[in-house]
């Protein structure tokens, strides 16, 4: 690994700032660039949720890379606690996931059992014991499932951490209205900002949902990324009132410590548009009413949208590409907070050479031509 400040990151989200504050552990002088505010777009507009098998990712891949990012979480959080002296809010006492009529709730069990032969701790709850873990639910609730070991950490709280941790590791972080990629035939040699030229012997592409079209980077390593849309809502509650997020049909509730509500989220492709709409805040509150009538009567504070980066296939583009010294971290499409902790350490790995666990993610296993042209779906 460089110790001379050669290694660039492009996108100061959630995955950029992991990995800068990876590298910036290991002993690498580190830059990071953007063209908006640190820990923004898709990072600040997330739940923060950390739950891989609430969330039914298929890929068995996948699956192993967000399961191992789960479970580095607490070390992760607890380093850039250390580094920030700033608290995520890191909540690791699992998952609801609430059913309102029979056949959903049949279809919680058999998901609990499909979860249970792969070694995944959950229970099954009936209605009494739903209600005593989470009152707030209707009348209507039939039962439900908790999946433990999941939970959430306040993405906004998470960015500004990791945005301190950053700077306190020496890390520069620089907002730019121009980020261009300097190339050759071979390898990079640095970005262009607004202030000059930044050489560099490495630079890693954590754009997000704009990760396809960063300035000057060649065609066969720019991955085939589709924005996918999502708008959320918060509700003020009171502190305890909804104890774990919670899943119910049409959306899901993430409780925050400062009193918000979250309630999310929406799955539109509507490419770079990022409007909060009436038919999206309509869509959430139907849900959220739906399985609790009593919130008709609470405060709606904040409404707001986000980018996930989508990709053909659905797994993530990570590590190096055709271009030596140009590695890409983006793709996480709705995982992107869990899995910044398996993301930094190994796009850290493959920024001092070893990579063989990133194979899986790489941009060629759709192929050059196919990869572009593919049509890009998403559960």
């Amino acid at each position: 690994m460089s110790r001379t400040g050669d290694v660039v990151v492009v996108g100061a989200g959630v995955i950029g700032l992991a990995i800068a504050f990876e590298l910036a552990e290991r002993g690498a002088a580190v830059r990071v660039v953007d063209r908006r505010e640190p820990a923004g777009a898709a990072s600040w507009a997330a739940a923060g949720m950390l739950a891989p098998y609430s969330e039914r990712v298929r890929d068995a891949t996948l699956v192993r890379l967000c399961a191992a990012s789960l479970q580095e979480y607490p070390a992760f959080a607890a380093r850039v606690a250390t580094a920030s002296a700033v608290d995520a809010h890191l909540r690791l006492d699992g998952v609801m996931h609430a059913a309102f009529d029979a056949a959903q709730l049949d279809a919680l069990r058999a998901h609990a059992w499909t979860l249970g032969d792969e070694g995944v701790t959950c229970d099954v709850l009936d209605r009494d014991a739903l209600l005593a873990a989470e009152p707030w639910l209707g009348a209507s609730v039939a039962g439900g499932l908790r999946i433990q070991g999941e939970g959430s950490i306040d993405n906004r709280r998470l960015g500004r951490a990791l945005l301190a941790a950053c700077l306190a590791r020496g890390t520069r972080v620089e907002r730019s209205s121009v980020v261009r990629v300097e190339c050759d035939r071979r390898r990079v040699l640095g970005v262009h900002t607004e202030l000059g030229f930044v050489a560099a012997g490495t630079v890693v592409n954590a754009c997000g949902a704009w990760a396809g079209s960063l300035d000057g980077v060649p065609s066969r390593c720019a991955p085939p990324i589709t924005p996918i849309k999502g708008q959320m809502i918060a509700l003020a509650a009171p502190t305890g009132f909804v104890r774990r997020p919670t899943w119910v049909p049409g959306g899901y509730l993430v409780p925050r410590d400062d009193g918000r509500l979250l309630v999310g989220a929406t799955v539109e492709s509507a490419g770079f548009d990022e409007r909060v709409t009436a038919a999206g805040v309509h869509e959430l509150l139907r849900a959220a009413l739906a399985a609790a009538p009593a919130l008709r009567d609470f405060t709606l504070t904040e409404s707001w949208a986000g980018l996930r980066p989508g990709t053909p296939d659905g797994l993530p583009f990570l590590g190096p590409t055709p271009l030596d010294g140009l590695l890409l971290a983006t793709g996480h499409y709705r995982n992107g907070i869990l899995m910044a902790a398996a993301t930094a350490r190994l796009i850290a790995d493959a920024v001092e050479g070893e990579s063989p666990a990133l194979e899986p993610f790489a941009l060629g296993r759709l192929g050059t031509e196919a990869g572009s042209a593919r049509r890009i779906t998403h559960a």
